[in-house]
């Protein structure tokens, strides 16, 4: 008996809606992939509270070991693309107001698309935020993430993690939320950092410009519900390793549950075995800062 092709046109039809809505899905990205399946192919081994918290399989002989050149120093060549440095990486002294505020900067000066700021931990300054080849390539990666999608990325040095400090970076916000004509600002802060994070919080101008923001290794702030930012529903993204000896991870967890419950945008990526640097090297950029851009995407 001969097929009948009269159901052929609505199959058609039902195809391109399927692949008009998964191109733009893609495209709702900010970020377009870079290196994924060097940085982003991490084995969830456990999770709960809908996925948004995930303990990651994190091995020091694969992941330190397996990945550097010289461990802890330099990582492989195939983790890094130098090419904006050369084309878009400045050094330079802002002049912000009163205050004045080193930074290395990657990307347009101006008219960026958005703005990604990371505050290092203590015995830092820009120099960690900017280098290519320690903690396994990923601030390279995040460099290449921000210039290939038309971002501005600046790692500053912070001249303390107190109210000078965070007014330092509050300026800073200030100036990328305005060089950009009002685009997104994202702050992430790692270890000591951190406490410029939950300063930011607190003052009202700068949740005014922020999109959201990422704590790495951080230590927890206890009034954090109390805070402008909180009050505003920004989305917040926590990475920890499970054996920090530094900052507890579970007084982070606490908090973050805290949160979940209250239906706050939150997330929590917990890296097994994982040691205060491990979150800096291990962080998925991309999944994080795509995410803060559109919790409602995932």
């Amino acid at each position: 008996m001969p097929m009948s092709t009269a159901h052929l046109p609505i199959l058609s039809a039902i195809a391109g809606i399927l692949l008009l809505a998964t191109a733009q899905g893609a495209a709702a990205d900010m970020l377009k992939p870079f290196k994924d399946e060097l940085f982003s192919n991490q084995t969830v081994i456990e999770s709960h509270d809908n996925g948004a918290f995930q303990t990651i399989d994190y091995q020091e002989m694969r992941d330190i070991n397996g990945r550097d050149q010289v461990p802890e120093k330099r990582v492989k060549p195939a983790y890094v693309d130098t090419g904006m440095r050369w084309k878009a990486q400045e050094d330079e002294t802002l002049q912000l107001g009163d205050r004045k505020v080193d930074v290395t900067r990657i990307g347009p000066a101006s008219k960026q698309s958005f703005t990604v700021i990371f505050i290092h931990g203590r015995g830092g300054d820009r120099r960690l935020g900017s280098n290519d080849y320690t903690f396994g390539g990923n601030f390279n990666r995040l460099k290449n993430l921000a210039y290939r999608n038309g971002g501005t990325y600046y790692a500053p040095s912070v001249r303390g993690f107190d109210s000078n400090g965070v007014a330092d970076i509050a300026a800073l916000i200030r100036y990328s939320y305005e060089q950009s004509g009002g685009k997104p600002v994202i702050l992430t802060c790692a270890s000591m950092g951190s406490f410029v994070c939950w300063g930011i919080t607190r003052d009202a101008d700068s949740i005014k410009r922020l999109k959201g923001m990422a704590i790495l290794s951080g230590v927890t702030d206890p009034d954090f519900t109390k805070s402008a930012f909180y009050k505003a529903r920004l989305p917040l993204w926590f990475t920890h390793g499970s054996k920090d000896p530094v900052y507890a991870a579970a007084d982070q967890q606490a908090l973050f549950e805290k949160l979940y419950k209250a239906h706050y945008p939150a997330r929590f990526t917990l890296f097994e075995t994982g040691n205060h640097g491990t979150p800096v090297r291990m962080t998925d950029w991309r999944k994080v800062l795509n995410w803060i851009v559109d919790p409602q995407a995932s």
